[in-house]
């Protein structure tokens, strides 16, 4: 059971989606709030009360931007997909609720300063938001973590297998020997530096800060240089329609594809005797899927 906790997980990482759901999840409270007003909240008599319970919903949306929005940005290796998994995902909305719950203490106090109305004391309100929202948390996103591996689990064992020879192979098919024929070149920021390499040689291209890692084969085997250049520059100079975008920070040669597998994150793309994997985003998987078939 534990082990499922260290499961990968998908990273929504999409600021409009983000924004999206703070702002759903700050109108659905302030609604609630005005709708139905629990801990005794319809006996409190204020002026603008109904402004005020709609501020509960603001302070949401808020505090859920800031988690889903602003720390990864901050902190991106640690809420990077690689390092995503089935935990900190439910820690990451455990600790929303948390943190939603001592914000609107907050707010409660600076509006009424007597938290006595709730009918509990502010610590024990906290506690029994936290422990009230663990447990469909946890529920929701195991159910969540099932369908998505079930689901890109199928998909991959259905994607035909693509059998790769080698460069120096003698007996390459036709088609094969004359794509070696063509070259790729990426040239650099500055102009100067420039790697020049047969088409079929290159497995894939990782974009990590300024520089992208451009990983061959030379002489047969894997080479991992870099060049100063972000890699959309980069996808803008080839000319090879096999080598494509599967990810914000990966370029991929399709026809060095050997096998795709699935998970809860996505495809993964499998290089050079499983040497390699390179992931897929989901914004990236019909156009991908439809050019593996087409292999």
């Amino acid at each position: 059971m534990f082990r499922l906790f260290g499961q990968p997980y998908p990273a929504n990482d999409s600021l409009a989606k983000n924004l999206r759901r703070s702002a759903l999840i700050g109108l659905f409270v302030g609604l609630f709030l005005l709708v139905f007003q629990p801990f005794n909240l319809s006996l409190w008599k204020t002026d603008y009360k109904a402004l005020k319970l709609l501020g509960f919903g603001v302070v949401t949306a808020v505090v859920t931007a800031v988690n889903f929005i602003v720390w990864p940005r901050l902190f991106p290796r640690q809420f990077s997909e690689t390092k995503w998994t089935v935990g900190r995902e439910i820690l990451l909305i455990t600790f929303n609720i948390l943190l939603i719950a001592v914000t609107n203490g907050f707010y409660m106090a600076a509006l009424i300063g007597d938290l006595r109305l709730t009918g509990l004391n502010w610590v024990s309100m906290v506690l029994v938001t936290y422990l009230v929202g663990l447990f469909p948390v946890t529920g929701v996103v195991l159910l969540n973590y099932i369908a998505q591996l079930r689901k890109y689990s199928r998909a991959a064992a259905e994607l035909p297998v693509h059998s790769v020879p080698s460069p120096e192979s003698v007996s390459m098919p036709d088609e094969i020997k004359e794509q070696a024929s063509n070259t790729v070149e990426f040239v650099a920021e500055n102009e100067k530096d420039k790697l020049v390499i047969t088409a079929t040689d290159l497995l894939y291209v990782e974009s990590s800060d300024n520089y992208c890692t451009i990983v061959y084969l030379k002489n047969g085997q894997p080479v991992k240089p870099l060049l100063r250049s972000s890699l959309s520059r980069l996808e803008n100079q080839l000319n090879q329609s096999h080598i494509v975008r599967c990810h914000r920070s990966y370029l991929v040669n399709l026809d060095r594809v050997e096998r795709v597998t699935g998970n809860a994150q996505g495809y993964k793309l499998h290089l050079l005797n499983n040497q390699f994997i390179v992931p897929v985003s989901r914004q990236y998987n019909d156009t991908l899927v439809a050019e593996l078939k087409a292999l």
